[in-house]
């Protein structure tokens, strides 16, 4: 059948992530230790001491595993979880509870922040104008990153925060949104992303195709019928037109 929609995964299939990810976990909690160590040295309360160091990042992100855990309906609600974590942090540092709480919230702040600071690959913008001009467009994310606050998100029509619906990818949920919320069926529908477990594997599932963005595995391996392996997303174009000979 004539695709009428694709969705996409958003980290590492539209920009790299990895170096983003490591920048915003070391730089929202370095600015939390700063900034709280100099509002409580202006208070006269230095007794404390300094939060990461009685509080190291392998502290923070220990206690978000064990809250994702005891939670399993919030194990992919990043946001929830970080914000959490560092409540409780902040309250066994000695903050009141009131304190810890709005610490939180502008750690979380920062860390949106600095989550935005995403570079597209360069091939993604023009290739998402013309797609726009052919097919419906949304995403699908297991990421907490607040993408209606990039410009490129005027491309999609939808935009799915899998964790908040606490229904993380592999789960058919998000999926089955976006379909819905596009208008199509998943036989009309590719997803594309990097994840062969996340992204291929549940979007073959409910009978989509999927492109999966795999640059290291040989292009040589076979695959199951509907998943097409691309290096690159900048390669998507190409199968699109292949796709539509066939």
């Amino acid at each position: 059948m004539k695709l009428e929609a694709i969705t996409f995964d958003l980290d590492d299939t539209l920009w790299d992530n990895g170096g983003v990810m490591a920048r915003t976990e070391e730089g929202h909690y370095g600015w939390l230790d700063a900034a709280l160590g100099t509002w409580l040295a202006e208070r006269g309360e230095q007794h404390l001491g300094r939060f990461a160091e009685r509080m190291p990042l392998t502290t923070y992100q220990h206690r978000r595993r064990e809250l994702a855990e005891c939670h399993p309906l919030r194990r992919g609600d990043f946001s929830w979880l970080r914000e959490r974590a560092l409540t409780e942090l902040l309250e066994a540092f000695g903050l009141p509870r009131s304190a810890a709480r709005l610490w939180a919230a502008n750690a979380m702040a920062r860390f949106h922040a600095l989550r935005l600071e995403v570079t597209p690959h360069p091939e993604v913008e023009p290739m998402l104008t013309e797609l726009g001009r052919h097919y419906r467009l949304g995403s699908i994310t297991n990421g907490n990153l607040a993408f209606h606050r990039l410009a490129l998100s005027r491309h999609f029509a939808v935009t799915i925060a899998a964790g908040e619906m606490h229904a993380p990818k592999p789960d058919a949920r998000p999926f089955l949104a976006a379909l819905s919320r596009l208008g199509t069926s998943p036989t009309r529908a590719l997803h594309v992303g990097d994840s062969w477990k996340e992204d291929v594997m549940p979007a073959l599932r409910l009978g989509m195709q999927a492109a999966w963005i795999a640059p290291d595995t040989p292009h040589g391996a076979p695959l199951p019928e509907g998943a097409h392996r691309l290096r690159h997303v900048r390669e998507l174009p190409g199968l699109l037109k292949r796709l539509e000979r066939d």
